[in-house]
């Protein structure tokens, strides 16, 4: 499942100074008499006509445009989008690849669209079956007993899996303190344990980028309730100590938690229930290939081994002997219900799409993440800094260490990749590298898109060194030329005036 993605024309100096890509607003295409429709004279008497108080009045200054504008006005503002059909989407720990169209497909069959989240039991076999097997899907490949799909989002799972972890302890009378996050994890991991009710200690990265063993020995008292592992790590780096890990954790009573937001670069290959990991979210988005941006819909499944299970939240999907599948409320122990109902039930039916397109050959999905992004890496060699030279696996972090002595920045570098046709990746993250430049190439990218945006990169490297600025002045071919960030997020304008 890759897409080809054509190599994009690198822009040349003529390019600096296009002609701006600009579409004026919808309300300064109104104009009084415009029609978007027509529809034939009322040809019923007045007295079987409408109440009027049941019409709706005239709306003052309503915008006035036709059905043909509306259309090219909105078709032309798609195009001024950049999205994954149009080339790659580099976002480092974000995961942004194509989402197959067989599973929009399925998604879209009216047995599963037009289900209602309140239809009895009876009615609801097939909905619940598919999220019966989505759960013994992702149990099989992450090795852990049972999971729950009600989490919306990785953070909420986070969440979720501090929160079993905090009644697992209070079960035993002492519900401890404190999480130890390493400096290489994934930036929700914090907030989630504050949610739950712990203090954050940081433990800092060794050389390699990883855990340092020595440091978690210290920090791992009786008073710790868990460690929030990322793995990989956002270096792209895998704790290859981990089962070291689980040992120190374990040995003072407490939980690991695995952020499997990165489970892609893995998934099929290993499984965190035989390394020791005792809870573990996941992001559909992200390792099996629902739709992902725009502020949802998420889903964030989470993963517990046998000893966590009395506390997942409630309803669980369960499978009766008679053939029937129920939802199961009587649960005492759990932390409750994390939202309405169980979850976003159209990102379940892409998701098994997604698994069950690959079948026994899952571990594909690994693979060719984990080649791609080493593809990358090796192309990049040399022209970009690399703080940390261990083994790479779904991603690579360079730096802009290179191109700071000509006065650039990796944001310049990220603004002036627009100009190629690229999205940028992700800039300043991790923050235990300065000058980020986080490349995640993902596994559903082909060759010929891998070879432009390396072309790209090598390019803006060279202008870097020859005329710093043009790229300090990126982008070019944009409709709106460089943006202050900061003041766009601390000053909302929603609304147009004329």
């Amino acid at each position: 499942m890759s897409t080809e993605i054509a190599e994009p024309a690198a822009p040349g100096r003529d390019r600096l100074h296009p002609e701006p890509r600009v579409e004026p607003l919808i309300f300064e295409r109104s104009g009084q008499g415009k029609h978007g429709y027509s529809l034939p004279p009322l040809d019923v008497p007045e007295t079987v006509a409408i109440p009027k108080h049941l019409l709706r009045a005239e709306i003052e200054g309503e915008t006035q445009v036709s059905e043909v504008e509306i259309a090219r006005h909105f078709t032309r503002l798609s195009r001024l989008n950049f999205s994954i059909d149009q080339g790659l989407y580099p976002l480092g720990s974000c995961t942004m690849k194509h989402n197959p169209r067989l599973n929009e497909e399925m998604a879209r069959l009216p047995g599963f669209a037009a289900s209602h989240p309140l239809a009895p039991e009876e009615v609801s076999q097939g909905t619940l079956e598919l999220a019966w097997r989505l759960e013994r899907a992702l149990a099989e490949l992450t090795g852990l007993a049972r999971v729950t799909l009600q989490p919306a989002a990785g953070a909420q799972g986070e969440l979720a899996g501090i929160l079993m972890v905090r009644k697992a302890l209070e079960k035993t009378g002492r519900p401890r303190t404190t999480v130890l996050i390493p400096d290489s994890a994934h930036g929700t991991n914090p907030a989630s344990a504050h949610f739950a009710g712990y203090k954050v200690k940081e433990l800092k990265s060794n050389a390699k980028g990883t855990v340092d063993l020595a440091a978690l020995e210290a920090a791992m008292t009786e008073d710790v309730a868990a460690l929030m592992l990322t793995v990989p790590n956002t270096l792209g780096v895998f704790e290859d100590r981990i089962l070291d890990i689980a040992r120190i954790v374990h040995g003072k009573g407490g939980f690991l938690y695995c952020d499997g937001a990165n489970f892609n670069a893995f998934v099929g290959v290993a499984k965190p229930g035989k390394m020791g990991v005792d809870v573990m979210h996941m992001n559909l988005h992200k390792t099996f290939s629902t739709p992902h941006g725009g502020g949802g819909p998420g889903s964030g499944p989470v993963a517990v081994a046998e000893s966590l299970v009395p506390f997942l939240p409630r309803p669980t999907v369960e499978h009766r002997s008679d053939g029937r599948f129920v939802l199961d409320f009587d649960r005492p122990e759990s932390i409750g219900r994390l939202r309405t109902f169980l979850g976003n039930f159209g990102m379940f039916v892409r998701a098994l799409s997604y698994i069950a397109s690959y079948g026994n050959r899952i571990s594909e999905v690994a693979q060719n993440a984990v080649l791609n992004a080493n593809y990358i890496r090796a192309g990049l060699a040399g022209v970009y800094h690399l703080k940390y030279d261990a083994p790479t696996l779904h991603e690579v972090v360079f730096s802009d260490k290179n191109q700071t002595g000509n006065g650039i920045s990796n944001m310049d570098i990220a603004k002036r990749l627009m100009d190629y046709g690229f999205h940028p990746p992700t800039v300043s993250f991790p923050l235990i590298v300065h000058g980020a430049l986080m490349i995640e190439p993902t596994e559903t990218e082909g060759k010929p898109g891998l070879d432009a945006f390396i072309h790209a990169m090598r390019e803006i490297a060279r202008e870097c060194a020859e005329d710093p600025e043009i790229v300090r002045g990126a982008p070019h071919t944009t409709p709106v030329r460089r943006v202050d960030e900061v003041g766009a997020a601390r000053n909302l304008v929603l609304r147009w005036r004329p």
